[in-house]
């Protein structure tokens, strides 16, 4: 499903136009992106949550020359599903 196809399902479900499920939906992603750039997580009871994970430096390796580099430290984005997410797909 594509965001679009998202929005359009949003707007049918709540009974909303498009316009307002767009800005519904680009606002729900606003806020999270906010909360996990200041660090923070974000839970949502029965689906789950989004937080920050810390990656250490490591040592790789170019597969194109072979040669050995440092890959540097970073923070990435993980999502964790909830229990009811998790049965209700299963």
């Amino acid at each position: 499903m594509k965001k679009q196809d998202f929005i359009k399902e949003i707007a049918t479900q709540a009974k909303l136009s498009q316009d307002a499920a767009t800005k519904a939906l680009n606002a729900v992603i606003d806020i999270i992106t906010s909360e996990l750039k200041n660090g923070g997580e974000v839970n949502v009871t029965g689906f789950g949550a989004f937080k920050i994970s810390e990656r250490a430096k490591r040592n790789g390796v170019n597969p194109k020359t072979g040669a050995s580099i440092v890959i540097p430290a970073m923070k990435s984005p993980v999502f964790r599903a909830g229990k009811t997410l998790k049965e209700s797909v299963r």
